[in-house]
């Protein structure tokens, strides 16, 4: 199957069949209403290569509703609070989900109100290059820097830094919130499954997830 920066990116009946029932938790958490368990943490200003954005967390209330979900936290970084229906009615979200990053970016600037505050960048490849790495590393240092989350259109597998797999056969959209290491571990959040709320993962791991796909960044 083709997977490239258009291809349909919500968590689809067809999509979880395909994970064997690997999302299974995270669906039916994402069918509770949304969640703000998960405390908002306070900015931290950067310093020793890391910042941290505060984020006003909710889970999506559905299972096509990632694009929308991710979007709406990563605004909360910028102190925003925008409906997710209104969102996913301007990024033309069905229950086949949100067709591509270029639907995010647009809502992203209007929210922000800058024409140019986000702009999108595809990882067209299979896997990453070290050149694509190096460019994602830099976006998300820069863009968290200037106060502002990126949003990435992942697929398939990926682990993170504690060991545990996080498993979008059928596509999501997650936010990345926060850097260490000069942005060699970013922080995500990910509106699937409150209980697994923020986790970190190597920007490896993360440009591969995004592989064949792509992400909103400054």
């Amino acid at each position: 199957m083709r997977t490239d920066l258009i291809r349909r990116t919500a968590l689809t009946a067809a999509g979880l069949a395909f994970t064997g029932g690997a999302i299974a938790g995270p669906v039916t958490t994402a069918f509770a209403a949304p969640s703000t368990a998960k405390p908002s943490a306070q900015t931290q200003d950067r310093k020793s290569g890391e910042r941290e954005l505060g984020v006003r967390y909710e889970a999506q209330p559905n299972f096509y509703y990632c694009g929308p979900a991710a979007t709406r936290n990563a605004l909360s970084v910028q102190g925003k609070d925008i409906n997710v229906d209104a969102m996913a009615k301007e990024m033309g979200t069905t229950e086949a989900g949100t067709n591509s990053i270029n639907d995010i970016t647009p809502v992203l600037n209007k929210e922000t109100g800058k024409n140019d505050a986000y702009r999108s960048v595809e990882i067209s490849s299979p896997d990453a290059d070290a050149k694509q790495t190096d460019q994602l590393r830099a976006d998300i240092v820069r863009t968290v820097d200037d106060g502002r989350a990126v949003v990435a259109n992942i697929a398939g597998t990926s682990t993170d830094t504690d060991g545990v797999s996080h498993s979008y056969e059928g596509g999501h959209y997650i936010s990345v919130v926060g850097y260490r290491d000069n942005g060699d571990t970013v922080t995500i959040a990910d509106s699937a499954d409150p209980t697994q709320a923020s986790y970190q993962i190597t920007v490896e791991h993360l440009a591969d997830w995004i592989a064949t796909r792509g992400y909103a960044t400054s």
